[in-house]
């Protein structure tokens, strides 16, 4: 069994593509929905409420991807203030003592010990194979983590990958943790944009518009300044304005704006066209800009699981 916090759908859309399946925990509903509709296994709830007892000597493998809010550029910059809080929440896990409410108590974002919350599944379950990632200010959390593992033989990579280095149609990067009991252990290395390999995707080549020979920004989930999800932040969309017009950038037909459509956004970030995404518009958009591109899912579970693709699963019944 493969578990999965946090659960979202990126991972679990690359785990399809290498012929696995996930036990996913998630909370939105609006993400369940998602989820269950494209076939994955899903249980709505708090994965911080959940206990481990029930997958003891069940689970192979263990992916997380806990929120990223606090300590993202675009969030609320809590999760600097927190760190020290989550790295004691992490250690004091990692010994079997749950410090996580008293901690979390004392966190400016209640959401910042969320990152912690992997470890007592780890510690717990020993997982043959583990994936984190988050947004890069974290690498310092999977450093701590890297440590831990370690010393319980854990062959370990921790490091910053960038989706559009692995085929992606857009510069995303993001802090990664992979770690194997049974095998060794390398980050993942690009196949795009080096010397030799394939150029990085421009945006237009996929979406139609926008860059033509460079991938576009990092897609988010979007804000409501225009009283609508905004994937593309403000400064990246004055940045796009100042080449609009020019041989880097191909116009878009009769729609006078720079918001991508969740459709957009989602096969930036690599997902198979015919994924349906559910909820209200904003939820739509959450749900594709919180995810792991696929590309990059795809890479760190093969270096941790040691697996390749094969034929995609069919959809659940």
């Amino acid at each position: 069994m493969i578990r999965h916090g946090f659960a979202g759908i990126g991972w679990s859309e690359a785990l399809r593509q290498l012929g696995l399946r996930d036990v996913g925990f998630e909370l939105d509903w609006a993400a369940c929905r998602t989820r269950i509709a494209a076939g994955h296994r899903t249980v709505n709830c708090d994965v911080t409420a959940y206990p481990t007892w029930p997958f003891k000597g069940r689970v192979t493998g263990s992916i997380d991807s806990p929120p990223c809010p606090p300590f993202s550029k675009s969030g609320n910059g809590k999760g600097a203030h927190d760190l020290p809080l989550v790295l004691q929440a992490i250690e004091d896990l990692s010994r079997g003592k749950d410090t996580r409410s008293a901690l979390g108590a004392a966190c400016q974002d209640p959401r910042s010990i969320l990152t912690a919350e992997p470890m007592r599944w780890h510690y717990d379950l020993m997982p043959e194979w583990i994936c984190l990632e988050q947004v890069p200010s974290v690498l310092p959390v999977w450093e701590l983590y890297a440590g831990i593992l370690r010393r319980w033989g854990y062959s370990v990579a921790t490091g910053v990958v960038d989706a559009a280095d692995h085929g992606a149609g857009q510069r995303r990067p993001r802090a990664v943790l992979a770690a194997s009991r049974v095998r060794d252990v390398l980050l993942p290395a690009p196949t795009h944009g080096g010397l030799g390999q394939p150029p990085h995707v421009a945006m237009a080549d996929v979406v139609g518009w926008g860059y033509t020979q460079r991938p576009a920004p990092t897609v988010t989930g979007g804000g409501t300044a225009t009283g609508g999800a905004e994937p593309f932040g403000n400064g990246t969309r004055q940045a796009m304005k100042r080449v609009i017009g020019t041989p880097l950038w191909r116009d878009r037909t009769g729609i006078p704006h720079l918001r991508p459509t969740v459709e957009e956004c989602a096969a930036l970030q690599g997902f198979r066209p015919d994924l349906v995404f559910h909820g209200r518009a904003g939820q739509r958009y959450l749900i594709v800009g919180n995810a792991l591109a696929v590309a990059v899912a795809v890479a760190v579970i093969r270096a941790a699981a040691g697996v390749e693709a094969t034929a995609q699963l069919p959809a659940a019944a």
